[in-house]
């Protein structure tokens, strides 16, 4: 097990581990931990009552937080043509076709976020076993298959967050950074709270938010009520 640095284990003195905080509250305690030399994330993990074993029971979307997360995404696009050039107007990192899956495929994975065009499919579907674990492979569900590539990719260099549930029925995305507002915190984590809590499977069943905690890069998780 890897050692706690000093800054952790003092904040972790001044987190009651069995309480759960209101959100305003646990903002204003995250934010007096001592700060780190850059701009910590903010992030935000959830434990789903699902069974992460169950297909119908995975939740994968994306999200556009009000506030955005503080930086921009280095978004690439699979696209030819006429799409690839406006691909490219709309500010996208990389664009290409055939050879951007090839240099993918050889193990390139310097970016946030992959759009594909659904023609592009046939070619990027072989591309899974890379970016899948990373949770980088473009999907429907996530918004990141889709002809309107003009407002996808502007919407992910905004800070538009995808999100998937992980092997143990988790998940979790940054909201921001510790040097945002407490208002424009608790504005984008009810956004991704409330994003979740509408994409409870049909199938799930008994209580489906099981816990909610908020951290910063450096420092231990908070409980939340929700």
């Amino acid at each position: 097990m890897s050692k706690r640095s000093k800054r952790y284990v003092e904040s972790k003195k001044i987190v009651d581990s069995e309480k759960k905080y209101e959100l305003k509250e646990a903002i204003k305690l995250l934010k007096s931990f001592k700060r780190a030399k850059f701009d910590e994330s903010v992030e935000v993990a959830m434990k789903l009552g699902i069974d992460p074993k169950q297909s119908d029971q995975l939740i994968r979307g994306s999200v556009s937080l009000p506030k955005g997360i503080g930086r921009s995404l280095k978004v690439i696009v699979f696209a030819a043509g006429e799409k690839a050039t406006i691909a490219k107007k709309a500010g996208a990192d990389e664009v290409g076709a055939e050879e951007l899956v090839k240099k993918v495929e050889g193990g390139w994975t310097d970016f946030d976020v992959a759009i594909a065009t659904s023609d592009m499919m046939r070619l990027v579907g072989k591309l899974g076993r890379v970016l899948g674990p990373q949770g980088k492979m473009p999907s429907p569900k996530s918004g990141t298959v889709t002809d309107d590539i003009e407002t996808a990719v502007k919407e992910f260099k905004a800070g538009k967050i995808e999100y998937r549930t992980d092997a143990g029925g988790n998940v979790h995305t940054i909201v921001g950074k510790v040097s945002f507002s407490d208002k424009d915190l608790e504005d984008n984590i009810n956004a991704f709270v409330k994003q979740i809590v509408n994409s409870r499977p049909a199938s799930a069943k008994g209580v489906f938010i099981e816990k909610v905690s908020v951290s910063s890069t450096m420092n231990p998780g908070i409980m939340l009520e929700v």
